[in-house]
This record gives C-alpha cells, sequence and structure tokens, in this order.
C-alpha cells in the first residue's frame, strides 16, 4: 500500500474516526467535527498533505464533508477504519505478548506490521493469541464494544477530590505519554483515587498502588477511569 508524506490511506481513516469518536459523548447521529488541522495534529503531518490526502479519500468513497470544514466518514470509509483499529489493537498484542515489546513500541509498529497481514492472518492471529478483547493500552477490539462502554468513562482530569475510580485505557497518542504511563504504573486495571487538585500548578496529586504521587493534567487527561460510587 503506498504511503503519501509517510501515512497510508488506513492511517487517516483510523485518525478521523478517532477524533469524531471521543471518549464520553459518543452520538453517531451528532458526531463532534473532525477538521484538516485536527487530522494534521494527530499524523504530526502538514495541513498540505492532509487535504491531498483527503481529496483522495473522498474521491474513492471513504470521506464526504459536511457543512463547513467537518468531514465525515462514509459507511463504507467507516467500516474500514473500524476494521483497521481492530486489526492494528491485535497486532498490538502479538507485539507486546510474544515480542516483549513495550506499549509504547507495539502502537508505533502496529500500523505498519499490521498493512501486511491479510484478513484471514489477522484472525489466525487473534486466535493464536487466545481472543484478547483489548489492546495493551485497554481499548476493546470490537468496535461495538468500545462505542458503548466510552459512555460510561471519564478523563482522569474529570475527577474531583476524593473520587476514584478504575483505569479503563490510556490515551495512545504520545509514544512518550504511554512510556511514562508504563513507568509509573498507570496501566489498565490499576485504581486511583484523587487526593489533591492544585490547578494553579497544573496536576493532580493521586494514590495509586498505595503510594501518592503528582500526575500533571496533561497526562491525567490521557488516562480514562471508570468513576467509583462514592462511598465504596
Amino acid at each position: 500500500m503506498s504511503k503519501p508524506h509517510g501515512h497510508s490511506i488506513d492511517d487517516y481513516l483510523e485518525a478521523i474516526h478517532l477524533l469524531v469518536s471521543p471518549i464520553g459523548v459518543y452520538e453517531p447521529a451528532k458526531a463532534p467535527a473532525a477538521i484538516a488541522a485536527r487530522v494534521a495534529e494527530a499524523l504530526g503531518v502538514s495541513r498540505t498533505a492532509v487535504g491531498e490526502m483527503l481529496k483522495r479519500l473522498t474521491a474513492e468513497g471513504l470521506l464526504e464533508r459536511g457543512g463547513g470544514r467537518e468531514l465525515v466518514l462514509t459507511p463504507e470509509g467507516t467500516e474500514r477504519a473500524e476494521k483497521v483499529i481492530r486489526r492494528n489493537r491485535i497486532v498490538e498484542r502479538f507485539l507486546t505478548d510474544f515480542l516483549d515489546y513495550d506499549t509504547a513500541e507495539a502502537h508505533e509498529h502496529a500500523g505498519r506490521v499490521g498493512a501486511a497481514f491479510t484478513d484471514e492472518m489477522v484472525e489466525r492471529l487473534h486466535a493464536k493469541l487466545g481472543y484478547p478483547d483489548r489492546c495493551p493500552h485497554g481499548w476493546p477490539v470490537a468496535p461495538d464494544k468500545e462505542r458503548a462502554e466510552s459512555l460510561e468513562l471519564v478523563s482522569l482530569a474529570d475527577l474531583a477530590k476524593g473520587d476514584s475510580g478504575e483505569i479503563v485505557r490510556q490515551a495512545e497518542q504520545d509514544g512518550g505519554l504511554l512510556s511514562w504511563f508504563e513507568a509509573e504504573g498507570f496501566k489498565p486495571g490499576a485504581t486511583v483515587e484523587v487526593r489533591d487538585i492544585q490547578p494553579a500548578a497544573g496536576h493532580f496529586k493521586i494514590e495509586i498502588g498505595g503510594e501518592q504521587q503528582f500526575i500533571a493534567d496533561r497526562a491525567a487527561r490521557g488516562l480514562f477511569v471508570r468513576r467509583a460510587p462514592r462511598g465504596d
């Protein structure tokens, strides 16, 4: 598959799909707009490069323009994007579980490795792995499960003082942040409690694994949790 400007059609479809399906507010009929600038930022490419690829996606029937700058995946585009996302998440598990890559490296390599897999290979790989239902960063392999679960989650930064919850997913866009999450124990399944919030300093004091530490607001916004009921 050709990769204009270093990114394939599948890379763009994945980026657009993730931009219009944010955690906590997923409503198919009212999906937030993905505009060229946000796609460029997500992929780390120029707006010129994005513009060229968007024209190609539109010509191939995978994308349509909304009323203004909004980008809307067609049903065909959505189906292909979800297929790519599922494939990459299965490949990430292969890279971490069998080849011992860390979670940041797995995310970086999954798209390139996965592009070489046929649909049959992906299904065989999923079976060989024991049918994991999540990628190493906690995202469901099945798109329908992701959509339903997203409604239940909030970012760690949205918790109030005294709130607690279980980390369910990690944002994947920043490899450096993923490495930090891994090193500091901010992994899916870990329980966190907000001990203090210091807006002026831009960080939270939280308890995780029986220890207290600080986490910057930016990092907290990259962790998605299932809030525990008060009093539990």
